[in-house]
């Protein structure tokens, strides 16, 4: 009777799982993270932030030394740190991220280390989450908790395992499996590779389905199976973080070019307003319907600075076109989930930039502190941008 019981068990979890669907990771990208590395990384970053010094005292790009240009175009502005997982500049986060993380048990602090739930949404890859409980932590789990008016997710991205170093990666259990649920209700299960390395998920977007006053929601990611450890049975995950929509955006005040050659601040902006846009084909100024508009709250902008003095306050994954590269943002990565811009270029000081009337060059790129609210156009009846303080930029409609 009990093995009857026992094996109905099992035939009602393989039920429970079938209508469940299993996903594999759309992408990975493999890690190689060293403490030589990080030596190398600061030696870089000490080298290039002489020259942008330079720069912000005023001396020219063309007039830096070919080893001071190389210097330069080793640095990462957007990243203080070589553990740094998206670094400082904007991204899905400046639009909000999940507004805590908890979990159902983490081991104890050893030393200087300690292994608690926040760390697997530090952004950062040295830190870790380590569930608490005896044997191979089968049910434990993280949860993130979310406001309703939080951007919608599009992409979960999953570190698994100690990634600090090679040797930390084989000797800790790994995830092989994570169940997750949406406010408790199961939804997917990740299966995930036993690779040193990010996986990501590609999802249709998640969240902002509901009215902003609505309660908080919860995603939760339980432990169902794992790939075993060398040396020790616990389990750890360095980070799952995300990425999604509703945060690409111009700052409050650009000025949009209209059908007449006259502007209209971006905020002022209506679906059905027509604007200009440039059609590549022909070189030449067209007009365009509106759509769809975003508006958000926004984090960490930047302001770049022209060479004619112009300005222009966005966020740094937001795309421009550039004279020699096509389209560029500040941050590649991120701007490749949207329509036209697969292939990406990054911005770098001394770019030229393509304007309505031909190309202005880049001289100062300002890292902004704060908070403020952005808008962008999402969506045009034809053509895949729009004319923003002179400069041609990227209409960011969402791939399907």
């Amino acid at each position: 009777m009990k093995q009857i019981l026992i094996i109905g068990l099992i035939l009602i979890s393989q039920i429970g799982f079938s209508q469940i669907k299993i996903m594999n990771p759309t992408s990975t990208i493999s890690l190689d993270l060293s403490v030589q590395g990080e030596k190398e990384f600061d030696k870089n970053q000490e080298a290039g932030m002489i020259v942008m010094q330079k720069i912000s005292d005023g001396n020219k790009y063309d007039d830096l030394t070919q080893e001071e240009k190389n210097a330069l175009s080793k640095v990462d502005e957007t990243t203080v740190s070589y553990w740094d997982i998206i670094g400082g500049g904007c991204s899905w986060y400046c639009g909000g991220g999940p507004k805590e993380i908890t979990a159902s048990s983490f081991l104890k602090s050893q030393g200087e280390n300690n292994y608690e739930p926040q760390n697997a949404h530090d952004l950062n890859f040295k830190n870790v989450w380590v569930e608490g409980v005896d044997g191979y932590g089968i049910g434990e789990y993280l949860l993130y908790t979310f406001s309703a008016s939080s951007p919608r997710i599009t992409e979960i991205n999953v570190v698994n395992g100690y990634v600090k170093s090679q040797i930390a990666w084989e000797n800790n259990s790994r995830v092989k499996k994570l169940k997750m649920y949406i406010d408790e209700k199961p939804f997917v299960i990740l299966n995930l590779q036993d690779i040193r390395g990010i996986q990501s998920f590609k999802f249709e977007p998640i969240g902002r389905d509901v009215p902003k006053d609505q309660i908080d929601w919860t995603m939760k990611f339980e432990i169902i199976e794992v790939y075993k450890g060398k040396k020790y049975d616990d389990v750890v995950i360095s980070e799952i973080f995300f990425d999604g929509i509703d945060v690409h955006c111009f700052a409050k005040g650009t000025k949009i070019q209209l059908t007449d050659n006259s502007t209209k601040n971006i905020e002022d902006l209506k679906v059905d307003d027509v604007v200009a846009y440039m059609d590549f084909e022909t070189k030449s100024i067209k007009f365009t319907k509106i759509e769809k508009l975003e508006n958000v709250i926004h984090h960490e902008l930047v302001t770049y600075q022209f060479e004619s003095g112009l300005k222009i306050t966005t966020t740094q994954d937001h795309p421009f076109k550039i004279q020699d590269k096509g389209w560029a943002s500040l941050i590649p990565i991120k701007s490749k989930q949207y329509q036209g811009f697969e292939n990406i270029d990054k911005i770098n000081i001394g770019d030229f930039f393509l304007t309505a009337n031909g190309t202005d060059k880049l001289v100062l790129i300002d890292f902004l502190e704060g908070e403020q609210e952005t808008y962008t156009i999402s969506k045009l009846s034809s053509g895949n941008n729009f004319i923003a303080n002179g400069l041609i930029v990227g209409v960011e409609e969402l791939n399907d």
